[in-house]
């Protein structure tokens, strides 16, 4: 006797469920948003540049680092190079959720992955895991990923505005390295995780009078590499 197939949910009602389960973490993408508005518009970035990188790029941690290179008069390519670094990780979700999509349409999977973000890849992969693929599963994706790019766009807005207002004098360079602190910290809970982190701090120190701020990129593979060395040993 076969089992009875789950029924499937309709997609309004998916939909909303994804937007439903990433609502918790406005709390703290929020302030975020803020401090990356606040930032992009001290390092020089006009409104439209600074919205439009969150409309496009989308992806917080490269913001920041963006803002900061761009504060720095870095050379583009240099930019480009070291976001592309630092969003491999994005290569590990799409990798985990493919067997998921991979029946949807091409215009679908392209809308997906431009939405795949740290925060909506946790909710996602583990709404998958539970439900599996079948039915109308990638409309909680959609819900969960656009809930989340609204919350960052007026957030975004939001820090810009106060950017333009808060006086120069008040300097928020402290801000970022606190913001990436506080994104780090919570995230050592494993040998490969910390070894990653402490190898990619000293080569920074090392490598920071490397010309065109080429020592952010080599710390990032200096410490990509001493994490999967780790990982590979255990």
């Amino acid at each position: 006797m076969q089992p009875a197939t789950p029924p499937i949910e309709s997609r309004g009602r998916e939909f909303w469920r994804g937007v439903q389960a990433i609502l918790p973490i406005f709390l703290g993408v929020f302030p975020f948003g803020m401090i990356y508005g606040v930032l992009a518009r001290q390092a020089g970035l006009s409104a439209a540049a600074s919205q439009a990188m969150s409309s496009i790029v989308f992806a917080g941690s490269s913001q920041f680092i963006a803002a900061q290179l761009v504060s720095q008069a870095v050379p583009g390519l240099v930019i480009v190079l070291t976001i592309a670094v630092v969003n491999l990780r994005h290569a590990l979700y799409s990798a985990s959720v493919a067997g998921f999509v991979q029946h949807l349409h091409m215009g679908w999977k392209l809308a997906l992955s431009y939405l795949l973000t740290d925060e909506a890849y946790a909710v996602v992969i583990t709404h998958y895991n539970r439900a599996g693929s079948s039915g109308n599963q990638h409309w909680f994706y959609l819900g969960a990923g656009l809930g989340l790019w609204t919350c960052w766009q007026v957030s975004t807005a939001l820090g810009i505005f106060l950017g333009a207002v808060i006086p120069a004098s008040w300097s928020l360079d402290f801000a970022l390295p606190l913001t990436f602190i506080a994104l780090v910290v919570p995230a050592l809970k494993d040998r490969a995780g910390t070894a990653a982190a402490l190898v990619g701090g000293v080569a920074a120190v090392l490598a920071f009078s490397l010309p065109y701020k080429l020592g952010i990129i080599a710390a990032a593979l200096a410490g990509i590499t001493a994490g999967l060395l780790v990982e590979g040993k255990q």
